[in-house]
């Protein structure tokens, strides 16, 4: 009796869905247009009137039906062409019948696979249940996503444009022909001249990336859609593949429009290694997208990461991220421009210049970190102002997060003052500037030079060895605390050697950054013996204040030479 009721089941399933599906064949059925195929097709001769439903605009044209989605087009200007009626979305009958048809084909499915489990397992019918009950579900699961991803996908209006963002000025200009190119196409289409198919954003966390993108739509009134690259690996094979065909789809209906990718490298990576079929299939996916464009589609892609070198090298060639756009950390004057913008809406009471000089290393978005944390600092203290005070208090929290304060004996504390005031004097008396010394920490940081010498390099890491030169001289020891110092010296000569050819030899070896580094610890060493009594004397300061300023090591040097 069971075995009838599944098959008469059945039977009405098939047909009921073969009804629903004959009616959806003859009902009517309009193409999917791009923006750009719009302006095409409607160059000559102009609908006589346009509908608005949902999300998108319907209209016919010489006998032919079409849709565009309404968030691609300027519906004002379009509306000063051709008569406009907007119409209510919902049709009960019509939403009613589509949802009929999606349970029908869900059940067909569904009892197909049930018959075809059955009669493959006879055996161990409590087991079977329950794998086909977690079969089911799974099914259900995919089937849904699969019917209703495209739908979810969504352009995200921009409201930022490049004001909005200070610094990266080298950035701006190379996008700002493509911000032309999307707002007027024609005119580079005419000239033979083609979109880039992508812009790969290159540069540290925090530089601005993103920030960068947004500008990029909101200044040339575009749809923008963001996906993070994690968001198309997937656990079953085919389903980031499939995200990524939904997405371009979306966007191409949508265009002109941007495509950004943040984080591309979690997507992007070279094929090959530890294989991963899904992560692979998506990435084919990806390029077989971008190459499949047509020049006249107006989408571009912009990809963001930190990591370029883990990149595939299918990703990177000509005709797929056609240009490449290192962000930097911004300079002196971009760091000021950056703090004027976030404290626009704040009163402030420092000198942005000084302020940015204190500020060496800090990517945007660390800037913002900084006024925001001086901000709370100052309402802590009962004001409405940020003072200069409000940002040294918290600018270290800020860069290195709050560390737990330990206590140090006198002998650790000898140690520390001996440490700190070999680096400081060294730094004043190779002339680079710094900010002040403590215990704790100090405030050699770098200066902002596009060229560096071999001189200046030395002279850096010279500063960074100066502590060890130091305690090896008064207490012919090493000590832990220097880990540190010494990984950055070891960076700088071996940056030196292989990428600048400072070695003994144009392609430096191994032996060449031993060199460089024993040759400036020995010539601090030698530095140390001679003035042994200025280092005392800086110590003994720095153990009583804990805190020194440039100048007042400057006075306690000048003193001490002048005795």
């Amino acid at each position: 009796m069971q075995k009838f009721k599944n098959l008469y089941f059945g039977i009405f399933a098939v047909l009921l869905a073969l009804a629903l599906f004959v009616a959806f064949f003859f009902k009517s059925n309009p193409v999917l247009i791009s923006a750009t195929n719009l302006q095409t097709i409607t160059q000559n001769v102009l609908p006589k009137v346009a509908i608005l439903k949902g999300d998108y605009l319907y209209f016919t044209l010489e006998g032919k039906e079409y849709k565009v989605a309404k968030s691609s087009i300027n519906l004002q200007e379009f509306g000063q062409k051709v008569p406009l009626e907007i119409k209510n979305d919902f049709n009960f009958v019509q939403n009613l019948t589509e949802i009929i048809m999606i349970l029908i084909i869900s059940l067909v499915i569904l009892f197909f696979f049930a018959s075809f489990k059955k009669a493959k397992n006879t055996s161990n019918p409590n087991a079977r249940k329950r794998k086909d009950s977690k079969e089911y579900e799974n099914v259900a699961k995919s089937f849904a996503n699969e019917t209703f991803a495209l739908h979810y996908i969504q352009p995200i209006t921009s409201n930022l444009t490049f004001d909005d963002v200070a610094g990266i000025h080298e950035a701006k200009s190379e996008l700002e022909e493509i911000i032309d190119y999307l707002k007027s196409p024609k005119k580079y289409q005419d000239f033979g001249v083609k979109l880039p198919k992508g812009v790969l954003l290159i540069g540290v966390p925090g530089v601005g990336k993103t920030l960068i993108a947004k500008a990029l739509a909101g200044e040339a009134k575009v749809p923008f859609f963001y996906q993070s690259g994690a968001s198309f690996v997937q656990i079953y094979v085919g389903m980031g593949a499939k995200r990524v065909h939904d997405l371009f789809t979306k966007a191409k209906l949508n265009a002109p429009s941007i495509i950004f990718i943040d984080e591309i490298d979690a997507v992007g990576k070279a094929r090959g290694g530890m294989r991963n079929d899904e992560r692979e299939a998506t990435l084919n996916q990806l390029l077989t997208e971008m190459d499949g464009f047509e020049d006249s589609s107006g989408v571009i892609v912009i990809g963001a990461t930190n990591n370029v070198e883990s990149l595939d090298d299918a990703l990177l060639r000509s005709g797929r991220f056609d240009r490449r756009i290192f962000v930097e950390l911004p300079d002196l004057q971009e760091r000021i421009k950056i703090l004027k913008v976030h404290t626009r809406d704040k009163t402030c009471d420092f000198d942005f210049e000084e302020i940015s000089k204190l500020c060496v290393g800090f990517s945007g978005a660390a800037l913002a970190s900084l006024i925001n944390e001086a901000a709370l600092c100052a309402i802590k203290r009962g004001s409405d102002t940020i003072t200069k005070e409000d940002i040294l208090n918290v600018r270290d929290k800020v860069m290195l997060g709050v560390r737990k304060k330990l206590s140090f004996s006198d002998k650790e504390k000898e140690i520390l003052a001996y440490y700190q005031a070999a680096k400081a004097f060294s730094a004043y008396s190779l002339e680079i500037p710094f900010e002040k010394a403590t215990l704790m920490s100090d405030g050699l940081k770098s200066i902002d030079k596009e060229f560096l010498s071999k001189n200046e390099m030395e002279s850096k890491i010279k500063i960074h060895l100066s502590g060890i030169a130091a305690l090896e001289l008064l207490y012919q020891e090493r000590y832990s605390h220097a880990k540190e110092d010494l990984n950055a010296a070891k960076a700088l000569a071996r940056q030196m050697v292989e990428s600048y050819g400072m070695g003994e030899y144009l392609l430096g070896r191994e032996e060449d950054v031993l060199k460089i580094l024993e040759d400036c610890k020995n010539e601090r060493l030698g530095f140390f013996k001679n003035y042994r009594g200025i280092l005392e004397h800086i110590k003994i300061s720095l153990l009583v204040n804990e805190k020194l300023e440039y100048h007042e090591i400057g006075q306690l040097i000048h003193a001490q030479i002048q005795k």
